[in-house]
């Protein structure tokens, strides 16, 4: 497999990164080496092959990770990709702690990543659930009428954005700190934001 293409655009991005620097250096060196082309999408490095999307570098506080958008679909014969969530349904994350993890696991990811470029290329598709619906929650509702605009600036966002404040919104158990969550983010949803944007 050849060289990918590194993307200049994104080298501002890298270097200003405060946490998982080095981490996320050798994760890209990695997806280049297995020859993608480097994109930036959903505010994070992304890597494609024949423009379909195969990894994502993304960090949090206490891992950063390479998301597979159809880890699902691989064999993992390590047992180390990961769910996010309940409600994630194809993407699957491998995680790491240190710089040291990943590259000791180099030769492994590139297996993946091989992998995960030869379902795209048979055209390999998942079972994605479509349009699952979910109640918005009654706080949520009790807002829409309170303040003015919300209802419409909440059915203007995309489906996704819509069922990941709905998702988010719904989790707590007490009323009091659905209300809480959905009050810190009216201001994202008045401007059309998502709610990790």
């Amino acid at each position: 497999m050849s060289k990918g293409k590194r993307n200049p655009k994104l080298d501002p991005y890298f270097h200003k990164l405060k946490q998982w620097k080095e981490e996320f250096g050798l994760l890209r060196e990695i997806a280049l080496d297995c020859g993608l082309t480097e994109d930036f999408k959903w505010m994070h490095p992304c890597y494609t092959f024949e423009n379909k999307n195969i990894v994502l570098i993304h960090g949090f506080k206490n891992y950063c990770a390479l998301l597979f958008h159809k880890g699902a679909l691989l064999k993992d014969p390590y047992g180390i990709l990961v769910r996010q969530t309940e409600h994630v349904q194809l993407a699957r994350q491998i995680r790491f702690a240190n710089v040291q993890e990943i590259d000791q696991m180099r030769p492994v990811l590139k297996t993946y990543i091989e992998e995960a470029v030869e379902v795209e290329k048979t055209g390999l598709q998942g079972n994605v659930q479509k349009n699952v619906e979910h109640p918005i929650p009654e706080e949520l509702q009790k807002k829409f009428t309170e303040v003015p605009g919300l209802k419409t600036a909440f059915e203007a966002l995309t489906p996704g954005r819509q069922r990941a404040y709905i998702l988010h919104f719904s989790a707590p158990k007490q009323a009091k700190t659905r209300e809480a969550r959905i009050e810190k983010y009216i201001p994202h949803i008045l401007s059309g934001k998502g709610l990790n944007d």
